[in-house]
């Protein structure tokens, strides 16, 4: 299990920017790691606001300057109430492009961002500038929705057996190195809605749920099996279950605080893109989600 040595917490001075550089702040004391504090001005926003209001340089050169206090403010925060130094750092240009770079030069292990909006106004917000790093981030992003207030205690891993799946087990276990794991695997029977409408009696239809879960069983066993975990360490959940539905409604029913998911599984290859069931799961989730960018951890 690799551990977290580095984490790059991005901030827009918005109240769930500060909750995320808090988790941000908790992760690294925790682990001994470097935390870098960014805030990434938008270098086209700024020549707009000159065009548009014909500004002069001396009111950027003070945006600016306000934006650096801002950020001072925060860490001084962040290193009084966790205990460490907080490197910090104030870019200007492409917003996604800069935050990016700046996870390289740090050598981030993880980018920590918040969520963005609440109900309705969040399908249209979130994926603002934490769905948009994610399409572009080599890094594994933590995107945060709740204030910290302890470690990680429970964690859901939802894995579909594809290469993604060990490297999910591995993440969960460096970020949350004490929290319980729940490993969820969705399964359904294929074309079901089609067997019941050529009359398969439901008596076979029920045989067929039987061998998929006991199928889904014995594949869950042997990747927690390959990943070191004693029986005590995890939990099996295995709904029969759309897994988008399944994940955000065993984050409930298992009170669990952080879900550890994918970029995308089995039905996508092109790493630019995000899965169906992630972005759900960004988009529904009422707590923290870490987002795997690579299959290897």
């Amino acid at each position: 299990m690799t551990p977290v040595r580095s984490l790059l917490a991005a901030t827009d001075f918005s109240d769930l920017a500060r909750l995320a550089a808090h988790r941000a702040a908790w992760l690294a004391s925790a682990a001994g790691a470097r935390l870098h504090l960014v805030h990434a001005v938008s270098g086209s926003a700024l020549a707009q606001l000159e065009q548009l209001l014909g500004l002069e340089s001396a009111v950027e050169a003070q945006l600016m300057e306000q934006a650096q206090q801002a950020l001072d403010t925060l860490a001084h925060e962040l290193s009084a109430a966790h205990g460490l130094a907080v490197d910090r750092a104030m870019l200007k240009g492409a917003v996604l492009d800069e935050l990016t770079q700046e996870a390289e030069r740090a050598q981030a292990d993880i980018v920590v961002v918040g969520a963005r909006g609440a109900g309705f106004v969040r399908h249209f917000l979130l994926g603002s500038t934490a769905e948009r790093l994610l399409r572009k981030s080599s890094h594994p992003v933590l995107v945060v929705n709740q204030p910290c207030h302890e470690a990680y205690r429970r964690v859901l891993v939802p894995v579909d057996f594809s290469t993604w799946s060990a490297p999910l087990i591995e993440l969960a276990r460096a970020v949350a190195p004490g929290a319980h794991l729940v490993l969820l695997t969705a399964y359904e029977v294929p074309f079901e809605g089609k067997l019941r409408f050529a009359s398969v009696s439901e008596a076979t239809i029920e045989s067929y749920r039987v061998k998929s879960h006991r199928a889904a069983s014995l594949q869950l066993q042997a990747l927690a099996a390959d990943a070191g975990l004693k029986p005590t360490e995890w939990t099996p959940c295995i709904p029969h279950a759309d897994p988008s539905q399944a994940i955000i409604e065993q984050e409930h029913a298992l009170d669990c605080d952080l879900i550890v998911i994918g970029k995308h599984g089995q039905s996508m290859t092109e790493d630019l893109l995000l899965g169906s069931v992630t972005k759900y799961v960004l988009v529904e989730s009422t707590g923290d989600v870490l987002v795997a960018t690579s299959k290897s951890a």
